[in-house]
């Protein structure tokens, strides 16, 4: 995608994004679902950034320590944002919305992140791969 909006972002992270542009995954791991949630634990060391995913269903996440972010959003834009254990965040997409972004660690600890995806929105829940889900003991 050539677009001047993304002049200021590296060529590769340009080619992350769209090759992403439908990716599920909004954590390290699905830890648990149900016909009516998806419960993902994201872990970010500092330093690194999670690749570019796809919300389309309403959620939250919480926040669990300390840290700070940066997010690469489709738009563009860059937003830099300080977190603290307990910052929770609701988001709501009408039919057809979603968010495509990507979050950097910029501090110097692990960001930790629970997010709770509701099933039953107005778009229906892209198909998640196997290989993010939690594996439990048999």
């Amino acid at each position: 995608m050539s677009n001047d909006r993304y002049s200021h972002w590296p060529k590769e992270l340009v080619e992350e994004m769209e090759a992403n542009r439908f990716n599920p995954s909004v954590g390290s791991v699905l830890v648990s679902e149900t016909d009516r949630v998806r419960v993902w634990h994201l872990h970010i060391p500092a330093g690194k950034r999670c690749t570019f995913h796809r919300h389309v269903l309403d959620y939250f996440w919480t926040c669990h320590s300390h840290g700070k972010a940066r997010g690469y959003f489709e738009d563009g834009s860059i937003r830099d944002v300080s977190h603290y254990p307990g910052d929770t965040k609701h988001m709501t997409y009408g039919k057809g919305e979603y968010l495509l972004h990507s979050v950097e660690n910029i501090g110097d600890t692990d960001l930790l992140f629970t997010t709770v995806e509701f099933k039953h929105s107005a778009n229906e829940p892209l198909e998640v791969p196997d290989g993010v889900r939690l594996r439990t003991a048999a």
